[in-house]
């Protein structure tokens, strides 16, 4: 997609401070945060909507008393893709460190347990998970987590070699992930309701997973191995 280079900074500031705020925003919040007029900042929203990276929605004032209803604004997928594909994931990466930080700190906080309720709040948090690479690395622990609940029958049906397969470099490991989720269905033993979950984000994953640059799918790749190694799988 083709944005001018004041269509791609003003993009760049709304995805900033909608993730700072972490509700929809008001073009009012948007023309002071960046220094334009409101005018300007409602207009900017308005053609960022038709694009489809920018969805709007009207609300009642808070409390539910009396008065005019007030349009806010939230980006789209679609934005944080094209913004990932235009700054070279850059925004995409800025959270990396923390967010794999997180995850390593509550696996080797588990350890020596079956890790389920840790399982439990990532399956939760997939489908929330706006950033290609974020959605991916919590894919991927997930599918680990699930394996792992599973050593002997997993064993014996040769997943492992699909969970090796996942610290490969590269988007061909990567791929691993799909093939593994499928096994798990086929484990009679397996949590139905964990595999039904990670067998409906199979195909996000995958979309996510073509559109990373070599570099990140390397940053997961080397995530996998380090989740495995605190795992102990």
């Amino acid at each position: 997609m083709k944005l001018t280079g004041r269509q791609k900074d003003f993009l760049s500031k709304f995805l900033d401070l909608y993730r700072e705020a972490d509700r929809p925003l008001h073009y009012a919040v948007l023309a002071d945060r960046v220094g334009v007029t409101k005018i300007t900042a409602y207009d900017m929203l308005r053609l960022l909507e038709e694009r489809g990276l920018v969805a709007s929605e009207y609300v009642l004032p808070e409390g539910g008393g009396p008065g005019r209803s007030s349009i806010v604004f939230s980006p789209t997928e679609k934005a944080v893709t094209v913004m990932a594909q235009l700054a070279g994931e850059r925004w995409d990466v800025a959270e990396w460190d923390e967010v794999k930080g997180r995850i390593l700190a509550a696996l080797r906080k588990g350890r020596g347990t079956d890790y389920q309720s840790l399982l439990d709040e990532i399956l939760l948090r997939i489908p929330e998970r706006k950033s290609p690479m974020l959605f991916v690395a919590e894919m991927i622990t997930a599918a680990i987590l699930s394996l792992n609940q599973l050593r002997e029958e997993a064993a014996a049906r040769g997943l492992f070699k699909n969970l090796r397969a996942l610290g490969f470099p590269g988007e061909l490991g990567l791929n691993a992930l799909a093939g593994l989720t499928l096994g798990l269905t086929l484990v009679e033993k397996a949590n139905r309701r964990v595999t039904t979950l990670l067998l409906s984000y199979t195909q996000k994953y995958q979309d996510h997973l073509a559109r990373l640059s070599a570099e990140n799918k390397k940053r997961l790749s080397d995530f996998a191995q380090e989740v495995m190694k605190i795992v102990g799988t």
